[in-house]
Parts: structure tokens; C-alpha cells; sequence
């Protein structure tokens, strides 16, 4: 398997595989001619002594100063060196990749300028495993993600560092043991390199990727808690849902009915009255397709979003070769990924809120419908044994954290380059914050998976449903039934893993879901 980049055709599930499966990466024909002929313009152009922006001037507000023509390619890389100005911790290995993959397939739309050597370098260092050294903080996201990309862009001229078979070194060593050869940039390319919004939508493609797979193992964490308390089934009725037909609601309730098919726990709102008890559960498991089915299609519109912006021109200025133009726009603006990337934000952390308030239902002896108080297996050993207490605070904390997160970057600007960028994104920040508020998440449906798992060892776990029963069969494969206190970091851990490689995401009960 190959990922052929040609600017138009990249998805979301290509990068997924570039970044994290490390499938290698091919430039396809027509992109090659196009790159070509895009640089045969741009040299016409500056032939014919055009002032163009970025090429034979200044950047930003030094954009009208006139640079001489011997100075070109040393403006290149000047560009790249006074830009390389990112700090804090590096991107993970997973977005570095991502990254370079979809700046690379920027330049193979064809607008860059760029020679076909220098998009052939950035394909050849993803390929062999040359990960430049990228400090995630540093960019506004206007004009695009100048410093992240500067820093990628510093190891293709042999300078910087970079990481290579696990090592760290200078860029030009890293380049050197690979046997590829550094670039000496010529006129356009350092701002065709640095100038996009490659860093944000790289960390969006695989917020949005994650984020599928994590409302799904909600979903399962919701239908096994729903058990442990005797939910009423009612709630998921396909008519309830037809008659408001949103379709993530729609999906999330079908969803939780094949999980549940088969279950002798849940009940229905008759026999709830019949036997004395409330016809109708509270919002944290009623209202599971109606919050559940929101995130779901909050998700849809975001990775509508980056698919866009995936196959998009966003460096500036652009190449036109039919027209022989060269024109100046604000493509590398990053507000429709940093919009996106705060709504992705607002919904990963109502996903947090509604799981940690189930897991607090069935801690509570006077919320759980008989379930022993934390859960402690042994109801003489409360007080000597604190069950599952902690966990619940666990999940609070990391939900109440997401709440400080999910406050929107994207309604921020901050005024740089001598005000001539006057107006900017956050696209970066609005990434990086839904990503963290993404980890948080599937430690708290982790905590959640964890305590309905217990909890249903008190119902018989005969009684489950299809889609629950093979659930709570492989969280058992890798937790055991607690009956004794122990720590409890490591069988967080491993259920948090469980949800991020798709054991629990990918269930036979869901195999006629959509993805």
C-alpha cells in the first residue's frame, strides 16, 4: 500500500496511515508535470522583473521593500532561519509526520512555485524516517503555521534537529545517515515551505480520526452502565428518534439497541411502574442518543472541514499557470480549522461531562438501584476498602479541566508583524486543545468502562446483552474483577488502550454501523 499525493485526493484515513502506520508516499505523474510547470511560470515572472510578494520583496510588513535580485535565494533562507522560533514541548512522532505529509501534498497541488526537487525531498525524508524536531507552541495561525513548518523546513536545509531511528541529532547528520540530499532553496521556496496551515490540520486530522472511534466506545460505555443501573429501554425506541431525526441521535440510539439486544437487565418504563419504581431514567442515561448523537454529528462537520483544507492551496502568494499569474490572498488563514477545531472541543467535552456522571451514578448507593456503595464487592470491608471512590474523582477532575479547555481560541487575535497581520486564527492553540481534551475523554470512558464492569459482576453477567456481554468480555481479558483495593492507574491504562486501538470501538453488535 502507497499514498500517492496529488493535492486533490488525500484523506483523512491516508494520513492516519502515513503518520501512525508509516505507509510510504508517492507523488503522482500529473502532480510532477504540474509542479513543473507552476516553477516555469513563477521564473517567467520574475524574468520579467514582476515585484511579487515574498519572492523579490520582504515579508509581512517588510513587504514593500524591493530585494535585490542577487539576494533572492538568500531571502529564502533567511525566511526559514528567523522564523524557526517555536518553543515547548515537540510535536509527537504521529503529527510530525502528518505534518510533512500534507505540506508536501500542498506543494503537489501545483500553486507553490516550488522546484520538483524540493517537494521530492520532503516525500523522501517522510519515507525514510527523518522527523524534524517541531516545538509545538509559537504559531497564531496567520499566516498560516510560520514557525512549525519553519522548523520542518530548517531540516531540509541541513540545519536544525531531527530525529532519526529514535535518535535525536542536527538535521544535517540525520539527512546525511539517510542519504538524502539538503536543499539549497531557491527564490519563493522558503515561503512555499513555511506558509500554511499544514500544523493544524495535521493535529485536526487526527483529533477528528480518534474522535470517531472514541463517541463509539462511549456509546458502549453508555449502553454497559445503562445495564448496571437497569436502564429503561424505552428511550432508544427507533420511534422516539424518527420523529426528531437528527442523524448522529439516530445512529447512537440504533447503536445502543444492537448492544443491548438480548439483555435481561434493562427494563421497560411499564414494568418500571409496575413495580413502584420512576417510568423514566435521568438525562445522564435517557439522553445518551440525544447528547451522544450531537457529538456525533459535530464530528461529521469538522471532518467535513479538514477534508477541505487537507486538499487545499494555502501559502501564498499562489501560482496560476493558465493565466501566467501570481496572485496574493489569504489563503493561509487558519479560522475554518480553528473554528472547527473549538466546536470538536465543545463536543469531546459534553462526551466527558455525560460519561463522568454516569460513573458517579453508580458509585452512589442511593443513585445505583441497590449497587454497593464504590462499588466495594465485600459490604463489611467499606471503610477499610475505598472500591472504586478515587476513580470517580479522577473523572471529575479531568472532566472539569476539559471544561477550562473547551473555551474557544478561535474568537482570540492577537495583533503581530507591526499590525500588518492584524487579525489571527489560533488555529494551533483551538488543535492542540481538542486534542488534550480527546486524551482526557478516553480516560474518563475509561474510568466509566471500568466501574459498569464491576458494577454488572453485582447483576450476573449472563444477563448482558450481545454488544455488552462481548465488551465485558474483553475488558475482563485484560482487568480483573476488583475484590480487593489495589491501584488503579494501571487498569485505567489499560482500558484507555483498549478504546484507542478499537477493541471496544469495533464490536461485532456495531458491525453494520457506519464509521
Amino acid at each position: 500500500m502507497k499514498v500517492s499525493i496529488d493535492g486533490k485526493n488525500v484523506t483523512i484515513e491516508d494520513v492516519v496511515a502515513v503518520a501512525r502506520d508509516r505507509i510510504p508516499v508517492t507523488i503522482s505523474e500529473e502532480s510532477e508535470k504540474d509542479v513543473r510547470r507552476t516553477r516555469e511560470t513563477l521564473e517567467h515572472l520574475v524574468e520579467k522583473q514582476n515585484t511579487i510578494y515574498g519572492v523579490t520583496t520582504g515579508f509581512g510588513a517588510l513587504g514593500n521593500v524591493n530585494i535585490r535580485p542577487e539576494d533572492l535565494k538568500r531571502l529564502q533562507i533567511n525566511l526559514i532561519r528567523s522564523h524557526s522560533s517555536g518553543v515547548g514541548t515537540p510535536l509527537s512522532q504521529d503529527e510530525t509526520r502528518a505534518l510533512m505529509l500534507l505540506r508536501a501534498n500542498t506543494l503537489a497541488k501545483g500553486h507553490s512555485g516550488v522546484h520538483l526537487r524540493t517537494l521530492e525531498t520532503l516525500v523522501e525524508m517522510i519515507n525514510k524516517g527523518v522527523h524534524p524536531i517541531i516545538p509545538e507552541k509559537g504559531s497564531v495561525g496567520a499566516s498560516g503555521d510560520l514557525a512549525p513548518l519553519s522548523h520542518m523546513s530548517l531540516v531540509m536545509i541541513g540545519e536544525g534537529e531531527a530525529e532519526l531511528n529514535g535518535e535525536l541529532m542536527n538535521g544535517s547528520e540525520a539527512m546525511r545517515r539517510a542519504a538524502i540530499t539538503s536543499l539549497t532553496l531557491d527564490f519563493k521556496e522558503g515561503l512555499a515551505l513555511n506558509n500554511g496551515t499544514q500544523m493544524m490540520t495535521a493535529i485536526a486530522s487526527l483529533a477528528v480520526h480518534d474522535a470517531v472511534n472514541l463517541v463509539r466506545a462511549a456509546e458502549v460505555a453508555g449502553a454497559l452502565s445503562l445495564e448496571a443501573l437497569c436502564g429503561i429501554i424505552d428511550a432508544f425506541d427507533e420511534r422516539i428518534h424518527s420523529v426528531r431525526p437528527h442523524s448522529g441521535q439516530i445512529e447512537t440510539a440504533a447503536n445502543i439497541r444492537q448492544l443491548l439486544a438480548g439483555s435481561k437487565l434493562v427494563r421497560s418504563g411499564k414494568d418500571s411502574m409496575n413495580q413502584g419504581s420512576y417510568p423514566q431514567d435521568p438525562y445522564s442515561l435517557r439522553c445518551i442518543p440525544q447528547v451522544l448523537g450531537t457529538v456525533r454529528d459535530i464530528i461529521g462537520y469538522v471532518r467535513n472541514v479538514v477534508k477541505v483544507e487537507l486538499n487545499s492551496a494555502t501559502d501564498n502568494p499562489l501560482i496560476f499557470s493558465k493565466e501566467e499569474a501570481c496572485l496574493s490572498g489569504g489563503n493561509f488563514h487558519g479560522q475554518p480549522v480553528s473554528a472547527a477545531m473549538d466546536f470538536l472541543s465543545i463536543a469531546l467535552a459534553t462526551l466527558g461531562n455525560l460519561s463522568e456522571r454516569r460513573t458517579a451514578r453508580l458509585l452512589d448507593g442511593n443513585l445505583s438501584r441497590g449497587l454497593p456503595l464504590f462499588l466495594v464487592a465485600d459490604k463489611a470491608k467499606q471503610g477499610l476498602q475505598s472500591g472504586f471512590m478515587t476513580l470517580q474523582c479522577t473523572a471529575a477532575a479531568l472532566a472539569s479541566e476539559n471544561k477550562s479547555l473547551a473555551h474557544p481560541a478561535s474568537v482570540d487575535s492577537i495583533p503581530t508583524s507591526a499590525n500588518f497581520e492584524d487579525f489571527v486564527s489560533m488555529g494551533p492553540v483551538a488543535a492542540r486543545k481538542a486534542t488534550e481534551i480527546l486524551r482526557n475523554c478516553e480516560y474518563i470512558v475509561a474510568i466509566e468502562l471500568l466501574t459498569a464492569a464491576q458494577a454488572v459482576e453485582f447483576r450476573g453477567t449472563n444477563k448482558l446483552g450481545n454488544g455488552t456481554k462481548e465488551a465485558h468480555r474483553i475488558l475482563r481479558s485484560q482487568v480483573s474483577v476488583l475484590k480487593e483495593d489495589r491501584a488503579a492507574y494501571q487498569d485505567i491504562e489499560r482500558v484507555k488502550d483498549l478504546i484507542k486501538h478499537r477493541k471496544l470501538s469495533d464490536l461485532k453488535a456495531l458491525s453494520s454501523a457506519r464509521h
